[in-house]
């Protein structure tokens, strides 16, 4: 890791930039979504991918701000819940979008009230699930950057097209050879370099349009229940409550791996108030008429990739998003990177939360057969549930909603099968490595 590298205004400017790329496309792909299967008109759309853009930065900024109350105070970004966009949909359609952001705001209510007892199953995440958990993560998202870099709709004409795996492939080697042979702090924005250098290219090839800046507008105000008053149903206020404990299981997930990267011990407080600031991220996604927002993961492998993991560049990145949130002819800039170079990038950062999961492994003792098994059926589920999450389709829907996400089922299978093979044995008799701070002055938490 490189954190002992100095990191001045500028050089953490271009690593929040970096940060930014690299989650924008997960952040406006749930507003399009949604917007598109709710038949929202072109206004409607700009102010819903504004507004969104916005409401992630300062759900980042609501995580970075660590006190009493809320904040994990971690190097996190936040983006929207993908596994929202379904729910969300067909609550917006079978009865109102003021129902589809009033049960919103519910969930976020019920995970703010909640996060102190859900805090309290760290005991639960010992190594061998955590790096289970971390390792599905990773694999799981593996197949969204292939299919990113061969132009991300599978069903597409043009999908596989030269031009698309010309451009993904030479943001990935352009990243790995920045990697290898990069020096300092080139090295840290090799995924940067690679985004701009790959959309050059594209350029060149045709591939880029403008047309989505010279049309967006220049500035744009965040307004409370711009789509009209809440509207409350228990039935969708019980499905967004499921879907907002689902992203608590990823982000717990993300806060180990986060903490296994900078050496720091994750206490219950710290998950507390990580919940806790996802919650208050949530109802003012519900308020300002966007949607639940949740740790991407995306950013764990370019914290691994950066060897820089100081708060510095992420208080960058929630400044960005918001200012592009409130000038969308900027934040349009964004959206003309070509699908494949994203890819490109995604590829190496996922394969790298992977390795990391592969990492937190090391300490587990693999002459247990018991560990083995925990490992291989957890991973071996998760991986299948997110090739065919179809598998659960006849059951209730409710179930369905849980059991359709591999990270979930990953999570549950290592959870229940270490307590079923070890019972208390496997909540503290597990081998952890000791993490002691270096004497070089890495620094694992700096403030601004």
């Amino acid at each position: 890791m490189q954190n002992n590298i100095h990191v001045n205004h500028k050089k953490a400017a271009l690593l929040g930039l970096q940060h930014l790329l690299a989650m924008y496309s997960g952040a406006i792909a749930v507003p399009l979504l949604i917007g598109t299967a709710l038949k929202f008109n072109s206004t409607q759309m700009t102010y819903l991918v504004s507004i969104d853009i916005f409401m992630c930065g300062l759900a980042t900024a609501l995580q970075l701000l660590r006190n009493k109350y809320f904040g994990i105070g971690l190097p996190v970004v936040l983006g929207c819940a993908i596994q929202a966009v379904a729910p969300l949909q067909m609550i917006g359609k079978k009865f109102s979008i003021g129902t589809m952001y009033g049960a919103i705001i519910i969930a976020g209510i019920f995970v703010f009230c909640i996060a102190g007892y859900f805090s309290k199953i760290k005991k639960l995440f010992p190594p061998v699930v955590t790096g289970s958990l971390i390792t599905v993560i990773g694999l799981s998202l593996i197949p969204v950057s292939i299919q990113n870099i061969g132009g991300g709709n599978i069903g597409a004409k043009g999908f596989g097209d030269p031009k698309n795996l010309l451009t993904g492939f030479i943001t990935v080697a352009i990243i790995l050879a920045l990697q290898v042979w990069g020096k300092g702090f080139l090295k840290s924005i090799a995924v940067l370099i690679g985004l701009i250098i790959g959309t050059l290219i594209a350029a060149g090839l045709g591939m880029v349009s403008l047309t989505p800046v010279s049309q967006a507008s220049w500035f744009h105000l965040p307004q409370p229940f711009y789509f009209g008053m809440p509207q409350f149903e228990w039935s969708s206020s019980l499905t967004m409550i499921i879907i907002a404990l689902v992203s608590m299981v990823e982000s717990t997930g993300v806060f180990f791996a986060i903490g296994d990267l900078l050496k720091k011990d994750i206490t219950a407080d710290d998950l507390k108030k990580g919940y806790r600031a996802e919650g208050l991220a949530q109802i003012l996604g519900g308020v300002f008429n966007t949607f639940p927002y949740t740790t991407f993961s995306q950013n764990v492998g370019l914290l691994e990739l950066s060897g820089i993991t100081n708060k510095k560049p992420i208080y960058w990145a929630s400044g960005f998003l918001m200012l592009m949130g409130l000038l969308p002819k900027f934040g349009a800039l964004v959206t003309i990177i070509p699908t494949s170079v994203l890819g490109g990038a995604m590829l190496v950062m996922f394969t790298m939360i992977a390795v990391q999961g592969m990492r937190m492994l090391k300490v587990v003792d693999f002459e247990d057969t018991r560990n083995v098994l925990i490992v291989a059926i957890s991973i071996g589920l998760g991986l299948g549930v997110t090739v065919y999450p179809q598998l659960f389709q006849n059951l209730p829907e409710t179930i369905q909603l849980f059991l359709g996400n591999g990270i979930v089922v990953a999570s549950l299978s290592a959870t229940l099968l270490n307590i079923l093979f070890k019972g208390k044995e496997g909540l503290h008799n597990e081998k952890i490595i000791k993490h002691e701070e270096k004497a070089d002055g890495q620094v694992f938490d700096s403030p601004l």
